[in-house]
């Protein structure tokens, strides 16, 4: 996975530094989106599941999705 260089990572503190995300502390997860947890990956799964949703047109969730869906499949 791509790291970010020291431009980008200043860039994007001093960003945060000037916005307060939004963050509503009755829903569960760290976000206030709805159903979204983050999880971390080493860097040989999070390059799969990139690689895997640019050649198919999905987003990284859908792939995940899937491919818990086919090992459920497979293991019932």
């Amino acid at each position: 996975m791509v790291e970010m260089t020291e431009e980008e990572a200043d860039a994007l503190d001093e960003l945060l530094t000037r916005t307060t995300p939004k963050i509503n502390p009755n829903i569960k997860g760290i976000t206030a989106r709805k159903g979204f947890k983050m999880i971390m990956l080493d860097d040989f799964s999070a390059e799969y599941i990139t690689s895997k949703a640019l050649a198919t047109r999905q987003t990284p969730e859908e792939v995940i999705h899937e491919l818990i869906s086919n090992e459920l499949t497979a293991s019932a």
